[in-house]
């Protein structure tokens, strides 16, 4: 993809990965590199970040012998992944409109 993340982007992107069901980290990693070739150190922060920010809670979960960190979002991690949404809904249809040379309204 041509078109670098910036940090409410990725809060945005990954707040709704989870918000549609608690993940880890490593699956997280791999939905997000659908939209940009981030590296998985790149997605560690972020997520330390809004845990602190009290947007996401951890929980481990055994899988095959071993501890796996699991993110769920948490009410105040809703409302601001439902803001930053709102606001790329806006940003889009700006950015939708300027491409297909339209001018402002």
């Amino acid at each position: 993809m041509t078109f670098p993340l910036n940090a409410p982007m990725f809060d945005l992107l990954v707040l709704s990965v989870i918000a549609e069901s608690d993940a880890y980290g490593y699956q997280i990693s791999q939905i997000i590199k659908r939209a940009a070739n981030t590296k998985d150190s790149t997605l560690y922060p972020v997520l330390r970040r809004l845990q602190e920010q009290h947007f996401l809670e951890t929980y481990d979960e055994q899988f095959q012998g071993r501890n796996r960190k699991y993110y769920t979002i948490t009410d105040s991690g809703r409302y601001y992944q439902e803001e930053l949404s709102k606001e790329w809904d806006r940003y889009k249809t700006i950015i939708d409109d300027i491409v297909k040379g339209g001018i402002e309204k």
